[in-house]
């Protein structure tokens, strides 16, 4: 009986995967400049994913660290936009290593040298189900030469070593040898195909942007063709802006695709370089632009107009971050560019309006269209949403729906009565990190129930599940720094800052104060709980709270705060800092003093009548 039931799952899984793997009939092959799909040159304009295997921005306030493993949702809310904007691929960052100095609750791929985790490697396997269900390919880089999720300088401290020595230090190079035999021949726990026989992947590339020596690069291929010879490999090389792509992997057998990544803000600067590479590939090899972004729209289309007119296979904009499982997008700051580059949120939205995202998925779908020769996909109205559970009617959040471009909230006394509409055209892309929608119209002693509809220029989806019923005890004041419009007062030092949100745990809007500066809020009815969401360069006791009924006379709080300081981290992250605290007197007013330089992110009010 243990015989038959073995075979019968092997049978299931096979049949699983065969079903999964319908649209690739061929692994992607080379000849000559070109990219083949079976008998059909495959060229593609499509994103960078960097988080599809990994996410590093989980900047919940009170969150530790940024890492998480992304959830089935949220990859597959990457898999349909990049369907929905026309892309065939996507390239995704690196292989993650265990950070030093990290939290050990943070994830990661790899440990130590051999040492790999199990769980992480599942969302692996359930990343390539998905890329062939969606009939994406993957260019699946291995290795990152920067510690950022980790790479070339974690294993080299693994051994105690500098990163300096990892491209010749033989014990260091074995050691990337037992991560990418593992990755290679690996077994996929869900669909049972071992990735080197596993058509969603374009190719394995050495890894992102390599300071490698050709002798490295030429050592590691060959070892990636002996143990998988179905799968192309591409030079990861640190070939960038006008560092030439290298002659040596042109002429590499075990070399299949030349790449290179681009930055440059002058149109003129990127052609010039692009061709000179193409001149040194000379039509021996597929040549693909791995990496390219931070201009104008205009200049975006120029170039890749230029790509698609030249024997370039194709070119990958950097990059595309999905909706989180909590609500909302994941949101990460950018360095290059003339404005404040973010990662693309589909279908765009006005948070990205100063470097023009509309518009530039707009280009990327006819780019997309225009590389393959085929009409753009169709657009339809959204899937229905999915209603998060509401701790307080201030708090309504939901997993958004791919390509929707607003949501309406919806509101009713009674589960099975009508509901009406409480919220049109919600952005789920206005504010980072925090819940997308407050209800400022409920009564107090009444209970409420809440769906809501995902809606674009095509039509509306389905009702979302219902939640309630919420009881409603305080109302809520929630203030998001997005313009001056709910505070009381403020003495003229009180500024709005919109730039280095990376520093703030990405949020785009905050109220920076320094030394004696002075913010009024006021409420109608008596405070109950006030919560302050700060950032501070020292770890302190950074704002003096004050209440008062009638804005005369205020009373001095001594009110602890709550650190979650983790250090200044990659990027001099200010210290997040809360104060959340019950109010047990009558007031309307909270008065906050600045102790020392601070910007406040948000800012939570709850009162009764």
């Amino acid at each position: 009986m243990r015989r038959i039931a073995q075979i019968i799952l092997i049978i299931s899984l096979s049949l699983h995967y065969a079903n999964a793997q319908s649209g690739f009939q061929n692994f992607i092959t080379a000849d000559g400049h070109r990219l083949m799909d079976g008998n059909q040159e495959f060229r593609f304009v499509s994103f960078n994913v960097p988080t599809l295997n990994y996410n590093e921005d989980v900047f919940d306030f009170d969150r530790m660290y940024p890492y998480s493993l992304p959830t089935e949702y949220e990859i597959r809310d990457v898999f349909e936009t990049v369907k929905q904007v026309g892309g065939k691929v996507i390239r995704m960052y690196t292989i993650p290593v265990r950070l030093e100095n990290e939290s050990p609750d943070a994830p990661t791929y790899v440990e130590g040298p051999g040492k790999f985790v199990e769980e992480s490697f599942k969302t692996m396997d359930l990343v390539l189900k998905l890329a062939n269900e969606y009939n994406i390919r993957i260019i699946f880089s291995t290795l990152n030469n920067f510690r950022w999720m980790g790479g070339r300088p974690q294993y080299a401290a693994f051994r105690g070593k500098t990163p300096e020595e990892f491209y010749t230090d033989k014990q260091l190079i074995e050691d990337y040898k037992k991560t990418l035999k593992h990755v290679i021949t690996r077994v996929n726990t869900i669909t049972g195909v071992v990735y080197k026989d596993d058509k969603s992947i374009l190719c394995w590339e050495t890894g992102n942007e390599l300071s490698s020596t050709p002798e490295w690069t030429a050592k590691i291929s060959k070892y990636i063709k002996k143990l998988d010879m179905n799968h192309l490999v591409m030079d990861g090389f640190f070939a960038f802006d006008d560092v030439p792509v290298r002659k040596s992997s042109v002429e590499d057998p075990n070399v299949d695709i030349i790449s290179s990544h681009h930055y440059e803000l002058n149109a003129k600067d990127f052609n010039k370089h692009v061709q000179k590479n193409i001149a040194i590939v000379n039509g021996q090899k597929p040549y693909v632009i791995g990496e390219y972004g931070f201009v104008s729209t205009t200049a975006m289309e120029k170039c890749i107009d230029d790509v698609i007119a030249s024997d370039v296979v194709g070119i990958l904009i950097w990059g595309l971050r999905g909706h989180r499982s909590e609500g909302g997008f994941y949101w990460h700051s950018e360095p290059l560019g003339y404005g404040r580059y973010k990662a693309y949120h589909w279908p765009g939205f006005e948070s990205g309006s100063q470097y023009d995202e509309k518009n530039l998925f707009s280009l990327m779908r006819e780019s997309a269209a225009k590389i393959s020769g085929e009409a753009p996909p169709k657009l339809e109205a959204p899937d229905k949403p999915e209603l998060l559970p509401i701790s307080h009617t201030s708090a309504i959040s939901w997993k958004g729906s791919t390509g929707a471009s607003g949501y309406n909230v919806y509101r009713s006394e009674k589960k099975n009565r009508r509901f009406k509409i409480i919220g049109h055209n919600i952005s789920d892309a206005k504010n980072q990190y925090v819940p997308l929608f407050e209800d400022t119209t409920i009564e107090l002693g009444k209970s409420y129930y809440y769906r809501i509809k995902a809606i674009n220029q095509f039509g509306e989806s389905k009702f979302s599940n219902t939640i309630g019923p919420i009881n409603t005890s305080t109302h809520a004041l929630i203030d998001n720094m997005n313009n001056y419009g709910k505070m009381f007062y403020s003495t003229e030092g009180v500024t709005l800052e919109t730039e280095n949100d990376r520093i703030f745990k990405e949020d785009m809007h905050r109220f920076k104060g320094d030394k004696k500066e002075e913010v009024v809020y006021y409420v109608p009815g008596n405070l109950k709980r006030i919560k302050i969401y700060s950032f501070c360069k020292e770890d302190i006791e950074n704002l003096q709270l004050s209440f008062s009924k009638d804005n005369i006379s205020y009373t001095e709080q001594n009110i602890k705060p709550e650190s979650f300081n983790t250090g200044k981290g990659d990027y001099g992250y200010w210290i997040p800092i809360l104060h959340d605290f019950e109010v047990n007197e009558k007031a309307s007013y909270l008065k906050i003093n600045f102790k020392s330089e601070t910007q406040m992110s948000r800012i939570e009010l709850y009162y009764d009548n």
